[in-house]
């Protein structure tokens, strides 16, 4: 059986915990290898390579982290199949979400080949008399990323290329439940020049990310999952003096106006709501239908949604592919029996799908749940699968409160004609991240990525300039000089006489 070990110091390190996780491949329900988990002391030989690297680290020039950048960049061009391979083995999900999944990684990499021009300061001269006054940014330390299963390796490269671009050094703790991607996007920075101990990989449960949250030398903590666990992370972190982004989980609203093209729409909600399984904190989960276009609006989704294809990965012809674990698969599938008991309509079911030769994978269809209300369940909580919720609104504003008195912000989006309805919903809704006529608005890399409410746990968003600023520290300098007319100035030269 293959075992998945630690990366420190560039290079693979056993593990001596004794204690390891199962991976598995979602399609067939097998296992395929095991992950080490770190004990407390591998966590503090990741975080010792890391320290032992940042003060080199720190001070090299802008230009030699450019250059490794571009190297790296080029590197996962070259490896994003295998990459990609990986996350459908691991994951489980289709080629073309996995191929999708690098591509915006890879967009992440190239904003943080740009770091020269993210970094510079500012320069005030003469702002007192002979005083001069000039910011700059430095780097915050040794940096922790924990990731999770959802994005394996896209939300990895949200994290350490632009940590290191900052001139940090970082400690990765990725999903253990699918580790391999996330493993080799570190080691192709190795391969593109990057020192060791900048950039290290632990394994681990629990015990590894508590070890993280309080160990002395990590100055600063990012971390993308669900609430609870954001919470946990934001408490603890902040509480041992580090600096915290947590990005939590999401129950994302798309509100369909009566004026809104209804195929457009049901395309969009199909995507939206589907796509990797609905294993995404930026999935539509709630459609909110406006007015009397519901039946007509739940009519075109269940058309589309029994033309889906649902298999292995591996098949070209799959749209979507297996849940990442049985349990998770479960307690998916228990959302749609509490919403017909709550008295919600289940228009398409998705329990009980077999995909033949896959008979042990985690399969689950997708379902549709029509009449839904703010009570249930169903609606109430963050459910990550294939399950799309429909509610019915009688107004603008009544779907405007739905949003807003949900208690997360992370993204909503609004199908409408009208420009201005448009603009007044954007300004509106509290969200972090709108979609005009686009169901899943995630930031290109030059604007940040995050929510409101309980979405985000922390004041920056990811990537961006919020992503600089986050793993930076300004600083401000005032300088004065003496004036070179009123000086002597000596040169040491010998006098000839």
């Amino acid at each position: 059986m293959r075992t998945i070990n630690h990366w420190i110091s560039g290079k693979t390190v056993e593990s001596t915990s004794g204690r390891f996780g199962l991976v598995t491949n979602p399609a067939t329900g097998e296992q395929t290898a095991r992950v080490a988990l770190a004990d407390v002391s591998e966590v503090d030989s990741a975080v010792a390579a890391a320290k032992d690297a940042l003060a080199s680290w720190r001070t090299s020039s802008l230009a030699t982290r450019t250059r490794i950048l571009f190297a790296y960049r080029e590197l996962l061009l070259r490896h994003r199949e295998e990459i990609a391979a990986l996350l459908t083995a691991e994951h489980g999900k289709v080629t073309s979400d996995a191929a999708g999944e690098v591509s915006r990684g890879l967009e992440v990499v190239e904003f943080a080949c740009g770091i020269p021009q993210l970094l510079k300061g500012g320069l005030s001269i003469g702002a007192s008399t002979g005083v001069d006054v000039h910011s700059i940014r430095q780097p915050v330390g040794v940096v922790a990323g924990i990731t999770p299963f959802n994005f394996p390796a896209m939300v990895p490269l949200w994290m350490f290329p632009l940590a290191i671009a900052c001139g940090n050094t970082f400690v990765l703790k990725p999903s253990e439940k699918d580790p391999s991607a996330a493993l080799r996007v570190a080691e192709l920075m190795a391969e593109a020049g990057l020192p060791d101990g900048v950039l290290n990989v632990v394994h681990g449960d629990a015990t590894a990310v508590n070890r993280l949250l309080e160990h002395p030398d990590v100055a600063a903590v990012s971390f993308v999952g669900s609430t609870p666990v954001a919470k946990h992370i934001y408490r603890t972190g902040t509480g041992n003096g580090k600096r915290v982004q947590a990005l939590g989980g999401a129950k994302n609203h798309m509100v369909v106006l009566p004026d809104a093209d209804l195929d457009l729409a049901a395309d969009a909600a199909v995507s939206a709501a589907y796509g990797s399984a609905g294993e995404r904190c930026m999935a539509v989960s709630v459609l909110v239908a406006v007015g009397g276009i519901g039946d007509d609006l739940v009519r075109r989704i269940q058309d589309r949604i029994a033309r889906l294809t649902i298999g292995p990965g591996t098949d070209a012809g799959s749209d979507m592919g297996p849940l990442i674990t049985r349990e998770h698969r479960d307690r998916v599938a228990s959302y749609v029996e509490a919403g017909a008991a709550a008295g919600a309509t289940v228009v398409a079911d998705g329990r009980g799908l077999s995909v033949p030769g896959h008979d042990n994978g985690f399969w689950l269809g997708v379902s549709l749940v029509d009449h839904v209300t703010p009570a249930m369940s169903v609606y109430r909580d963050e459910i990550f699968g294939p399950v799309l919720s429909v509610v019915r609104a009688p107004s603008y504003e009544d779907a405007l409160g739905l949003v807003n008195d949900n208690q997360w912000g992370n993204g909503v989006a609004i199908f409408t004609r009208d420009g201005g309805v448009a603009r007044k919903f954007q300004l509106e809704v509290e969200a972090g991240m709108v979609g005009v006529n686009v169901p899943i608005p995630v930031p290109v890399p030059y604007y940040p990525f995050g929510g409101w409410k309980a979405s985000l746990f922390g004041d920056n968003h990811a990537y961006g300039e919020d992503g600089v600023h986050f793993y930076t520290r300004g600083k401000v300098v005032t300088t004065r000089w003496p004036d070179p007319a009123t000086s002597s100035v000596d040169l040491g030269f010998p006098q000839n006489r």
